[in-house]
This record gives structure tokens, C-alpha cells and sequence, in this order.
């Protein structure tokens, strides 16, 4: 990437927007510069599908009169009085909102770490084409491998600045790089198709290209003639660590405090209770460092630290931003997202930490079972946490991973799942 960011003159210009809509009498405003840049790389069969290049600077002043609040964005070369009379204007003639406010003062974060999110590394286009061609290459070369779905690369910087009227101003900054590739096996009625990918802050820490377009060759291999079977009752049910996220997702919605507030979480009445099995510990960490969500400070300017949501099995958190956690009589714990302009709640490095047991003996002790590499449908009712999905992924047989299946005929029933 060509630079961080120019913090310095966007700052000036956010703390500008406040000082034109403080004189417009907004009572409190706060202003956010999100700016991105990204570049990627199609490829499929050999030849380059699409390169796409993208740049933007999304300017939003949100302001405060009493009680009431308003938010407006836009694209640089703005004129800045306008915009924060335009804010204001709008302020006044809305309605009300006992929980829209700009975080406390205590809250704020006074100094936050170095999370080392930021690498320069410039990856021009053409070193995105040869890593695309040569991850699709490496996986057609698989034996079995049939066709390909694509390959791509990609490179790209997000950041945020903020400033407050009650005397916060920060920025940061942080890179992405990525590969990903999807390939097919078998023929006509029998064809399989499997994918894999990395993503990382740091472009040298890329797994090599070659190296993941050979596993997903030989993830899709693997799946070849599956067998279909019926529901079952008392079954043991492990998921690979792809799809352990995806479930671990569900129950980070389900503990957001914005779908708390609004009642439409299943765990919304759960806090303090047994949510799941023993020993499963879900933690939430916005300070490691090169993280993958990592951030000195939220949307607010509030400084997170590491939270044990689920401990033990028991609820012990919700994700709050100021204003949702005002509307639950609590305190933010440093989780407000920028979306737009406006700020709501989210998870930052969630992770499911791993237990005592290596994945190969877990499924050693199981016996027999499945071993889920993926889930098909939409099937999750987040309002009463009924959880109904068609599986695809491998029979265990005493202890091994042993034949493929495809998806239940219908609604699978569970005894024990367990991620490896």
C-alpha cells in the first residue's frame, strides 16, 4: 500500500465538521472519515476473468439536539458548512431518542497500543494474477480434479478517523491480503465442489498460493461418490473448524445487545445461565495484535479488551455499543461498529477457544458419527434458536473419517455436536 493514511489533515477536517455544527446549535456531534482502497484479480481456466480496482473517503457528521439526532454522509469535496447546517436542520425535526448519544467522557479512550495492523507492502496486479494462476493451476493438477470454478487475489487497506465534540481524536489503519480458490471434481450428476482460502493483515504471511489451491484439490477429491443418507436420531456431530465458525456466528448474533434490546434473540433472557455444554469458552478480543478484527478503539472511541462471552458454557456478556447498552441499563464494553452513520454493536476477534482435546483424538473417541465440512440452507431461527440445516461432509467409522455423505433427506437430529 502506497501510505497509512494522511491522519493529520482528515482529522483537521472532522474536527472542522464539528466545530460548523456546533455553530449550526447541534449540542454534541462527532464526525468519521472511512477510507478504502482495494485491488483484486479474477481468474478462471487459465485466463483472467476481471480485475477490479476501487478508492473511497466516506465522510458522516452525526449530531446531537437534546434528545434528538442526525446523521448525514459524503463523498469528498463536500462543501463542510452546508453539510453540518443540512445535519442540524435535520436534528431538530426529528423525533426523539433517549438512548442516541455520543459515549461517555470516562469512557474514552485516552491512549490506546500499536496493534502493528498496517503492512506497505505494495502487490501490484500482476503479482495478484501469477498467485491466482498459480493456485488454480496447483489444484487442477490434483488427480481427480475435473474443472475449475476460479481463483482470485486480492489486496486492499480500510481505515477510520474520528473526532468528538467532548475531545476524542484518533485514527487507524489496517491492510488485507487474501487468496482463494475454487475447483471441481467428478462428472455430469457427480460432481463435487470444494474451495479454500487464506487471509491475512500481513502479505508475507500468505500461505503460498500453490499450497492452497493443492488443498482445495484435495479437500474436493475427497468427496467424490458420497452417499445420501436419512435422518437420524442420537447421533454424534463434529464440525470441521470452517463450519465451527459459522455456528460460533449464530451465537454472536444471538448475544449482540441490539437484538437483546430488540427481543429477538433466543439467549435474550439467558445472561448469567448455562447456554452450552461445559468447558466451551467464547471469547472476544479487539487488542491482538496483527488480528484479523483488531482495533486501538471502536466506533466511539472506546477502547475494548478481552471478554470471556461464553465461559464455561455460562453467558457472561452481551456486545454493547453506548447507546444499546444505556437502552439495557448497562455500560458499553468498547464493541460500536460505524455501519453508515449510524453505530451498532459487534463482535471484533471472536474466537471459540480449544479445549484439551486434539482434533484427531476427539474424533478417535467419538467412534462413529459425522464430521461436517458443510452446511447447506438457511434453517436458523434466531428468535427461538431452532437450528435446522442440510449437512454434507464425512462418516466417522470407529474412530476415522471414512466414507462422504451429502446432505439429510430431512431435519437431522443431534445427540452431541462437537467442534474439532
Amino acid at each position: 500500500m502506497n501510505s497509512e493514511i494522511d491522519s493529520a489533515s482528515l482529522l483537521a477536517r472532522a474536527g472542522e465538521l464539528i466545530d460548523l455544527a456546533k455553530a449550526a446549535g447541534a449540542d454534541q456531534a462527532d464526525a468519521v472519515v472511512v477510507r478504502s482502497r482495494s485491488r483484486s484479480v479474477s481468474v478462471r481456466l487459465g485466463k483472467v476473468e476481471g480485475t477490479e480496482s476501487s478508492e473511497s473517503d466516506d465522510f458522516s457528521l452525526r449530531v446531537f439536539v437534546g434528545k434528538r439526532v442526525a446523521s448525514v454522509s459524503a463523498n469528498p469535496g463536500f462543501d463542510m458548512k452546508t453539510l453540518a447546517e443540512r445535519a442540524v436542520a435535520m436534528a431538530k425535526v426529528s423525533p426523539e431518542d433517549p438512548y442516541a448519544c455520543l459515549a461517555d467522557d470516562q469512557d474514552l479512550a485516552r491512549s490506546y497500543p500499536d496493534l502493528d495492523l498496517f503492512d506497505p507492502t505494495e502487490v501490484d496486479t500482476d503479482s495478484l494474477r501469477k498467485s491466482a494462476l498459480e493456485m488454480e493451476e496447483a489444484a487442477l493438477a490434483v488427480s481427480g480434479v475435473t474443472n475449475s470454478s476460479g481463483a482470485g487475489a486480492s489486496a486492499g487497506m480500510g481505515g477510520l478517523v474520528l473526532a468528538t465534540s467532548h475531545g476524542f481524536s484518533g485514527s487507524y489503519m489496517a491492510t488485507r491480503f487474501g487468496r482463494s480458490v475454487s475447483v471441481i471434481a467428478g462428472e455430469g450428476t457427480k460432481m463435487e465442489r470444494d474451495y479454500d482460502f487464506d487471509s491475512r493483515i500481513f502479505a508475507n504471511e500468505l500461505d503460498d498460493a500453490a499450497l492452497i489451491g493443492r488443498r482445495a484439490g484435495e479437500r474436493v477429491v475427497k468427496r467424490l461418490d458420497p452417499r445420501q443418507v436419512d435422518t437420524g436420531s442420537n447421533l454424534t456431530v463434529v464440525f470441521d473448524p470452517r463450519i465451527a465458525r459459522g455456528f460460533v456466528g449464530h451465537i454472536a448474533g444471538a448475544i449482540n445487545g441490539a437484538s437483546v434490546a430488540r427481543k429477538t434473540s433466543f439467549l435474550r433472557d439467558k445472561m448469567g445461565q448455562q447456554v452450552l455444554k461445559a468447558g466451551l469458552n467464547i471469547t472476544d478480543d479487539p487488542l491482538i495484535v496483527r488480528g484479523s478484527s483488531s482495533r486501538p478503539f471502536d466506533g466511539e472511541g472506546v477502547s475494548g479488551e478481552k471478554l470471556t462471552m461464553i465461559e464455561d458454557g455460562v453467558l457472561k456478556h452481551w456486545f454493547l455499543s453506548t447507546s444499546t447498552a444505556r437502552e439495557l441499563g448497562l455500560s458499553t464494553n468498547g464493541r460500536g461498529v460505524r455501519g453508515g452513520t449510524s453505530v451498532s454493536p459487534a463482535s471484533t476477534n471472536l474466537a471459540l477457544e480449544p479445549g484439551d482435546i486434539a482434533p484427531e483424538d476427539l474424533i478417535r473417541q467419538i467412534g462413529n458419527g459425522f464430521y461436517v465440512t458443510e452446511l447447506i440452507g438457511q434453517g436458523v431461527n434466531m428468535i427461538t434458536g431452532e437450528y435446522s440445516r442440510g449437512a454434507t461432509g464425512f462418516w466417522i467409522e470407529n474412530g476415522e473419517l471414512a466414507i462422504p455423505f451429502r446432505k439429510s433427506r430431512s431435519r437431522p437430529t443431534s445427540r452431541t455436536c462437537s467442534c474439532a
